[in-house]
């Protein structure tokens, strides 16, 4: 079964919640079996309606067999399979059966069986059949002449049957006790869970993690995962230790590079002798970017890449676009500073701003272009004060303020000229170098007070390609008096939710953009309907699609930034260790899936310590 809630973003009809009962057996099942794909190979958890003999009854949702034949012979024998095989990912497998009724004469098989096997038959008696029968307590293993195994068993008893597929062999368990006795199986996958019953009154009940087992399976299972662990720990290293370590050192250090943690780098550089391939000014630029995203402030994270390393959103339209939608959705959220602007203001002043084209930067252009009043005259950008203003010329319809403002920046008059086409990366890398370099403490970004995630004190700013702390608009002080203010929309600020609208707007141009030159994009019409589902509801952070707000959602959009970044550098846009270590879980995957059972137990986190 898929996780609750995965690919849910959709503005349909919300997903029904699974009974108590099917999320207990979902629980169990993932935590026998974690490297199982249940999408891709599903785990049994009923006996099939369909694969089975006619004088075989299911009820109690397709658990409970009985028998209804004549019961005269052992041609009146009747099996039924499980709705599914067990997965070779298991590495163990394990299901059990309650025996309700012994009936008249207590014929009955539990075991394991191929599809196709004859189903008019008890498990065992047949080729790619295994069985382990009460009337006599033999094993049957593809032949109908079975040998002695256990006792006999009847109404009452708890016959388990656990397949161990890291070494072909299979036993069976009687009310929580082993038997003991390890029967050899072929090499074979596709097995399937198997009853048969014979004699008219013969019922039974599965178990197929619906309730704890009765046996501990997952102590075995612990026994063999110890075992696989071990064996990797005694892999014999040899001559190549150093050669190991200095690889590790290297792939240590530029997974800290990767992510921005200058100073750690930095020091295990110095400690490991191990060279850092990129200059510290580019890696602190980074991360002060991805402090921006993952703080919501995306579009000062958008102006910062822009100055940073122009032309590298122009030639990633589509992560241009995942940037924009993001930054709608920190809007309906309050945090992007193009709502903050008007949430930073007070009550009496906000009336003079709504509309004004000078309180929000154009985002799409690698320099910021803001209209003003007058050669001198202030205007704000992304909530800052600034007496500059720059010209813009960008491929994609600009970001602009307001329907109010000049004519340049209305939807008729959108500038789609063709960027400049000079060299990006050496531009890139010019402008990262470039700045001054600052300490740690200078780039840490502030601890402030968000109330609905809206910056109230002080901000990090961008000025001409460096930050600068500085004070934005005193916040009025009656906003202070609510220590716990509720979540609005746009932080409850009508001009910012105008602004809000107009963004959208102006997002949708964009898509629409992007379709003409690109053609259609499954992808952007789906963050599009995602991100202005939100506005559907009058409480976003309660409703189907509220997810998106989410904090942890900023993630995999910074994490496309900052591999973009790298990437125009001509770095590695992924870290070797992330590759190593997700090349290592896809192998174990892949080689558990085949039927290598050992690798089921050898999961990668267990040596993430």
């Amino acid at each position: 079964m898929a996780d609750a809630g995965a690919g849910s973003l959709h503005g349909g009809d919300a997903a029904l919640p699974c009974p108590p009962e099917e999320q207990e057996l979902s629980q169990r099942l993932r935590r026998l079996y974690p490297a199982v794909n249940q999408e891709e190979t599903p785990l049994p958890r009923s006996w099939s309606p369909k694969d089975k003999y006619n004088y075989i009854g299911l009820s109690q949702g397709n658990l409970r067999v009985h028998y209804k034949g004549h019961g005269k012979n052992h041609k009146d024998a009747a099996s039924v399979r499980a709705t599914h095989p067990i997965p070779a990912a298991c590495g163990i497998y394990y299901f059990e059966v309650k025996i309700v009724s012994k009936g008249r004469d207590g014929y009955m098989g539990i075991g394991l069986s191929a599809q196709g096997v004859n189903m008019n038959r008890l498990p065992g008696w047949d080729k790619h059949s295994y069985g382990y029968h009460g009337d006599d307590g033999h094993s049957f293993c593809s032949s109908g002449t079975g040998q002695p195994y256990g006792p006999t068993f009847t109404t009452g008893d708890v016959i388990g049957c656990c397949v161990n597929l890291i070494n072909n062999t299979c036993f069976y368990t009687k009310n929580g006790h082993s038997l003991g006795k390890f029967l050899f199986l072929p090499s074979q996958s596709n097995l399937y869970p198997t009853v048969g019953l014979q004699t008219p009154g013969e019922i039974v009940d599965a178990n197929f993690g619906q309730q704890p087992f009765v046996f501990d399976i997952e102590d075995y299972m612990r026994e063999w995962r110890a075992k696989i662990q071990s064996t990797i720990k005694r892999f014999p290293i040899g001559d190549r230790l150093g050669e190991w370590q200095a690889m590790l050192q290297n792939m240590v250090s530029s997974y800290l590079v990767h992510h921005g943690y200058c100073s750690t780098a930095t020091a295990f550089a110095r400690v490991t002798d191990t060279t850092i391939q990129e200059e510290q000014t580019s890696i602190k630029n980074r991360q002060r970017i991805q402090k921006l995203v993952l703080a919501g402030r995306v579009g000062e994270a958008i102006e910062a890449t822009q100055q940073l390393y122009p032309g590298l959103l122009e030639h990633n339209p589509n992560l241009l676009f995942m940037l924009k939608c993001r930054q709608f959705v920190e809007m309906v959220n309050g945090t992007d500073s193009e709502v903050r602007c008007f949430s930073a203001r007070s009550p009496r002043s906000q009336d003079s701003y709504p509309g004004s084209p000078s309180l929000s930067p154009r985002h799409g252009s690698s320099n910021s272009h803001i209209h003003s009043t007058g050669a001198d005259s202030p205007t704000c950008s992304n909530g800052v004060m600034s007496t500059k203003s720059k010209q813009s010329h960008s491929k994609y319809p600009t970001l602009s303020s307001s329907s109010s403002s000049s004519s340049s920046s209305s939807p008729s008059s959108v500038n789609y000229s063709e960027s400049n086409s000079t060299d990006s990366t050496k531009s890139q890398q010019h402008s990262s170098t470039s700045n001054q370099e600052t300490s740690d403490s200078e780039m840490e970004m502030e601890a402030e007070h968000y109330p609905n995630g809206v910056l109230e004190n002080s901000s990090t700013r961008i000025m001409n390609g460096t930050y600068k702390h500085e004070e934005i608009l005193q916040t009025d002080e009656s906003s202070m008096e609510d220590s716990c203010p509720q979540r609005q929309l746009c932080g409850g600020n009508h001009a910012a939710t105008e602004r809000m609208i107009q963004f959208g707007r102006e997002l949708q141009m964009l898509s629409e953009q992007l379709c003409r030159e690109y053609g259609k994009n499954t992808m952007h019409k789906k963050m599009l309907q995602d991100a202005f589902s939100l506005l559907a509801y009058s409480d976003p952070w309660n409703c189907p699609v509220g997810q998106q707000l989410d904090p942890i959602q900023r993630e995999p959009v910074c994490a496309a930034l900052n591999s973009a970044i790298l990437e125009s550098q001509n770095l590695p846009k992924q870290p070797p260790l992330m590759l190593a270590l997700g090349q290592a879980s896809e192998c174990l995957r892949l080689m558990a899936r085949v039927g290598l059972g050992s690798c089921s137990f050898a999961r990668v986190d267990d040596y993430l310590h």
